[in-house]
């Protein structure tokens, strides 16, 4: 009997789906032919928190979801996050290929909160708490 390749979790931005916080994607198009071939499903923590397409740019800055005026969208994070996980674990997956330098799905570095550009270590809160469950995680630019 043949294994079947493990089912990976995908930002869904980068499977072309317009969920950016500008309406638009970040079409990567070896991962869209991963959703294709049902090999990875595509999720946006952002959209399943509660946040609509488009939606103001945020940043992490101590520990909170900050826009550039000043509004905190850490609720809507967190809960996307967990929302995200539930279904991740419900379809079995144990890796997840995510944006990098996303306030939710960054992994080993993000935007440090000034909206200057700067990058800092540090997670997203979507792939902090897949980390946290163990999950392997890259990015886009690592595959």
């Amino acid at each position: 009997m043949k294994k079947l390749p493990t089912l990976k979790i995908v930002s869904a931005c980068l499977a072309g789906i317009n969920c950016k916080y500008d309406g638009t994607n970040n079409l990567c198009p070896k991962i869209a032919k991963m959703v294709q071939n049902a090999q990875a499903i595509p999720v946006c923590p952002e959209v399943l928190g509660g946040l609509s397409v488009p939606r103001q740019s945020v940043e992490i800055k101590n520990n909170q979801i900050i826009s550039k005026n000043g509004e905190n969208f850490t609720a809507q994070f967190e809960r996307g996050a967990k929302v995200g996980l539930k279904l991740v674990q419900t379809v079995g997956a144990k890796e997840a290929i995510l944006k990098a330098r996303s306030p939710s799905c960054g992994f080993r570095q993000i935007y440090d909160g000034t909206f200057s550009k700067k990058l800092v270590k540090g997670d997203g809160v979507f792939a902090k708490l897949l980390k946290l469950h163990n999950f392997k995680i890259k990015t886009e630019e690592e595959i």
